[in-house]
């Protein structure tokens, strides 16, 4: 899967065991999916899943791995991705905005970038299997970008990896859930929370000022495909500066959070937080608590790469340090009550702490 800011690679397994935990579990709600790197764990592990997230990229990642089923479209994806491999590279729009204009790729992977695009548009393929294309096509540009994962800009020198020539790999497809056919939705995630229900909903939202679809501009205009016009260095999509998340709104945050918690579908929570978010662990407990018991995993990690190499200014010169290289990641698990989770002398905090025993 792709590099991203936020992805909870390090925190999957935790967030399958504490959803073990509740026996009755069939279905599970992923509210803004992102990378849908949890929906496709959940899923693997046999839960239906049911995905949203507003921005583009993010709908297809969750079209390909929570909604497509291998048996469904895995065959038919490898034949058309041995077939786009093939295509001699054509300059377009993609290579003239991120290979000329800026520097996110090599120009020769720009060019096959923009000839594999243009026919996965031409050929019009049903929605689940269009969205297996694109994300085999937006892995690959993942793996011959040069950037340190963030769309924000561009290294200064070619990465080593922008030398190798880009080429698609079937992602990961997994097999329907003995629950029933999974969902993936593109819809504001207060919308979102009306329309779907499960036994456990994973809530992980933006929870700073920083902008999803501004750190991966590059991937929007990749799903969409309009060919936006761009401003700045980094080319960002001008819709950039109009497509506000109240999410990444430090005054509007709390009581979009307090929105989503009291619609949401799902007697049980699980939901991801850091220290660097705009609540504190207290006034995000006390928000949970009108939902049930609450229960906190806590965990320490490495900030995100761009962190630890230093703030410059536009021209690239180092003007400052970071303050810290590590932060506290939270888990808070959420239910009516915990009682069934007792086992011998543990309390329900603590079997739902045990989990990263």
């Amino acid at each position: 899967m792709v590099k991203y800011l936020g992805s909870k690679r390090t925190l999957v397994g935790e967030i399958r065991r504490i959803v073990d935990l509740f026996p009755e579990t069939r279905t599970v709600v992923d509210l803004f999916s992102g990378t849908s790197r949890v929906g496709h764990m959940l899923k693997s592990a046999g839960y239906r899943v049911l995905a949203n997230d507003h921005n583009t990229y993010a709908h297809k990642l969750a079209t390909c791995y929570v909604q497509a089923d291998l048996e469904d479209v895995g065959s038919d994806a490898q034949a058309l991705i041995e077939e786009l491999n093939g295509l001699k590279g054509l300059p377009g729009y993609f290579t003239d905005t991120f290979c000329v204009r800026s520097r996110y790729f090599q120009p020769k992977n720009g060019e096959k970038i923009d000839a594999i695009r243009d026919e996965i548009e031409r050929k019009a393929l049903p929605p689940e299997l269009e969205a297996v294309l694109l994300v085999s096509l937006l892995e690959a540009a993942d793996r011959v970008d040069s950037t340190t994962g963030l769309q924000m800009a561009y290294l200064k020198h070619w990465s080593p990896r922008s030398h190798n020539a880009l080429e698609l790999r079937l992602p990961a497809l997994l097999p329907r859930s003995p629950y029933g056919k999974a969902v993936a939705l593109g819809q504001d995630v207060f919308e979102a929370v009306e329309n779907l229900a499960g036994d456990v909903a994973y809530i992980d939202p933006p929870y700073n000022q920083h902008s999803y679809l501004g750190n991966y501009h590059v991937w929007e205009t990749l799903a969409r495909w309009d060919k936006p016009e761009v401003y700045g260095i980094a080319c960002k999509r001008v819709d950039c500066k109009t497509r506000a998340s109240v999410f990444n709104s430090k005054v509007q945050f709390a009581q979009a959070m307090k929105q989503v918690l009291a619609r949401i579908k799902a007697p049980v929570l699980i939901v991801s937080f850091n220290n660097e978010g705009f609540l504190s662990r207290e006034t995000l407990e006390e928000m949970l608590k009108e939902r049930g018991e609450v229960a906190v995993l806590e965990s320490d990690y490495r900030r995100y790469i761009g962190a630890q190499i230093g703030i410059y200014n536009p021209k690239g010169v180092r003007v400052g340090e970071v303050s810290h290289l590590r932060n506290k990641e939270y888990l808070y698990v959420v239910a009516p009550s915990m009682a069934d989770l007792r086992y011998g002398e543990s309390s329900p905090a603590e079997q739902v702490c045990a989990v990263s025993a």
